[in-house]
This record gives C-alpha cells, structure tokens and sequence, in this order.
C-alpha cells in the first residue's frame, strides 16, 4: 500500500511538472513583449491604442532610410510617415550604434577569438543583434502595417541589414554634397569625423561615406534597395513619391505630399524638439534649401571640387557648376514656396519636448 502511495503521488508530480511547462510555453506565445515564432525567430508584438495587436519578426517587410546626414532622411521619412500605412518615427540612435559595434565584432582580432571560444559565436551575436533591432523598431512608436526606421548612417550596413532580416528594403537617400556639406557646417550639426570647420575635410568624408553607402546598396539589389535623390524629392515630390510607394508595394495616399498637416496628428508624423531637422519639415516641401550653399564654399575648395569629392561627378552632379541645373518644379513646390517665405504655414501645435520651436532654419530637412 505504501508503495502504490508514493507511485501515485510521483504520477500527480510528474503531471504538474508537465502542465507546469505547457503553460509556461503558453506563457511566453502570449507575452506582449516578445516570443518565439514557430521557426525559432524573435517576435515582437505591440498594441495600438485601439488595443490592435501587431506581430513583427524578422520575415517583416522593414523599411531602412539612410544617408548622409542632411541628406534628405528626415523629409523622406516624414512623408512617409504621413502614410497611414507606414511607421518611421524620429532617429533611434541606438541602431548605428550597434551595428557599428558588430562591425567590430565581426572583424578577425583577438577579440572575436575570445568571443568564439566563449561561445559567442557570429550566430549567436546575428540572433541577438536582430532581437534588439526588432524590438527597437518594432517599439519606440506606433505600431503600423510597414515599419520603417530612418538613422541615417544604417545604410553603411545595408548588405548586414538584407541578411537578418530576408524581407526588408532600403532607400538610400542622395544630395549634392556640397548642399549637405554646407547645410551641416551652418547648423552646426556634429557627425562623428567631420571636421565642421573645414569645407575641404566635410566634403572628402561625404564623398567617401556616400560610396561606401551606394556600395552596400548595389551589393543588395535593385529589388531590394533604391536610390532616392533629394532634389527630385523636393522639385517633383508626385512623382518621386508614386516611385517610393510603388517600390514599397503600398498603396498611394494623397497625405504624403501634405506631411506638414500630419504633424503631432494621431497615426501621423512625430516630430521631436530635440531632433535638429524639426524646425525644417514642419514646413511643406518647398526649394528654400535647394542652392543655398551657393557663394559660401571657399574659393580653393570649388577650384578642387572634382578631385576633393569624386562622388560629386559619379552620382551625375556638375563639379564645376554653381549651381547645377536641378530641374523643373512642380507648381505646387513653387506655391510652397511662396507659402514658406511669406510665413503663411501653419506650426504644428504638438510637437514632442517643449512646445516652441524656433523657425530660424532655412534647410527643408536634416
């Protein structure tokens, strides 16, 4: 009798023990944080305010906006944020961050040996590199149908990017350097290498980031990854946009080419105080910042253009022409434009941070 007793009570304990670990499993599918998809796959799910669920993984169809800052990244995502569709969000900065650190990580040194005879294979830190990005992106705003994340220095690590994630596209965007060049040097802007007091040394380290950049883009596909040019954007904001779209396999939605109106908006455009472009994309599209790095490039550096910034020649821009003849804009664009110096534009009442801005900018973007 004793022994039938303790089988008995070794029976019930065995069942617990296993209806224990079915509902912990149930547990983890269900968590609104994160779970494992049925191919072993980080997910993230996230719940609008409607309480919408949303599920991503790493077979979602990412969208990755990138440049040279004062490129036209924060345009570009705005607008497309101004899409129902779609989700960008202001700039992680995180994400370069890391993937700048697997860079690293991924080189033969001493230290990768250590991190493989520790265990940390490359395998390991590609499933815990992805986990993060998903939960980032996934994350640091409103869920949406398309994710789509804009830090601009991302696209140094496009071919990386395609790899983890099988589904995502990229928009690399292009702009004369010497707009951008001189559009960081008057804002003030700091990126990590540029030497803000020299035209000379911004314009060679655009020229080299730019190539590197389009390298990796190339490297990933025409199907994958398009080019984007800033002037195009700004001069013929229909048309280039039908393009985007259309390469993002979204429907078109007249909202894009009204971002402005979108701002603070819910499900539109968020907008941060803190992020240096604000004061330019709460204005509609408009040629204010097209040629104004005209007459402010010293004389010795446009003499030396072409050899100090080949890429210049390479992307179809005129070293030698100041400035070069962009294009045709769109009526509307120029109606914008009007609007904008005039000052008859609405500023958006909510905007993230403290609620002024100071209109001082003159650059469409950042």
């Amino acid at each position: 009798m004793r022994i039938s007793a303790r089988r008995a009570l070794w029976v019930v304990l065995t069942l617990l023990g296993a209806w224990a670990m079915i509902r912990l499993c149930q547990l983890v599918l269900e968590c609104p944080g994160r779970s494992r998809a049925t191919r072993g796959t980080v997910s993230v799910l996230v719940r609008d305010r409607r309480r919408t669920e949303y599920r991503y993984g790493q077979d979602a169809p990412l969208v990755f906006v990138g440049g040279v800052p004062r490129s036209g990244t924060t345009l570009m995502r705005a607008m497309l944020d101004a899409h129902p569709e779609i989700r960008c969000g202001e700039e992680t900065r995180v994400i370069p961050r890391l993937l700048a650190l697997r860079q690293a990580w991924a080189r033969p040194s001493p230290e990768r040996q250590r991190l493989e005879e520790a265990g940390v294979s490359q395998e390991v830190l590609d499933s815990a590199v992805s986990a993060f990005l998903l939960e980032v992106i996934a994350r640091h705003g409103e869920p949406a149908p398309l994710l789509c994340n804009k830090d601009p220095f991302t696209l140094k690590s496009a071919l990386y990017l395609s790899q983890i994630f099988p589904n995502s596209k990229f928009l690399l965007m292009l702009r004369d350097g010497r707009a951008a060049v001189h559009s960081m040097i008057s804002r003030r802007v700091t990126i990590a290498g540029f030497d803000l007091s020299s035209y000379r040394d911004c314009l060679s380290k655009w020229s080299r980031a730019v190539e590197s950049m389009l390298a990796q883009c190339q490297q990933v596909g025409p199907e994958r990854c398009l080019t984007v040019r800033y002037e195009s954007l700004v001069l013929q904001p229909r048309a280039t946009l039908e393009g985007v779209l259309r390469f993002l396999e979204v429907p078109w939605h007249e909202g894009v080419l009204h971002h402005e109106e979108a701002i603070g908006q819910p499900g539109g455009v968020s907008l941060s105080r803190i992020e240096r472009s604000t004061d330019q994309v709460i204005k509609p599209v408009n040629l204010e910042a097209l040629t104004r790095w005209v007459g402010h490039i010293p004389a010795d550096v446009l003499a030396d253009m072409a050899e100090i910034a080949p890429m210049l020649s390479r992307l179809g821009y005129n070293p030698n022409a100041n400035p070069p003849q962009y294009g045709q804009p769109d009526p509307s664009v120029v109606n914008n434009t009007e609007r904008v110096l005039k000052g008859d534009f609405k500023t958006p009442a909510s905007l993230k941070g403290q609620p002024a801005v100071f209109l001082n900018g003159s650059d469409t973007e950042g």
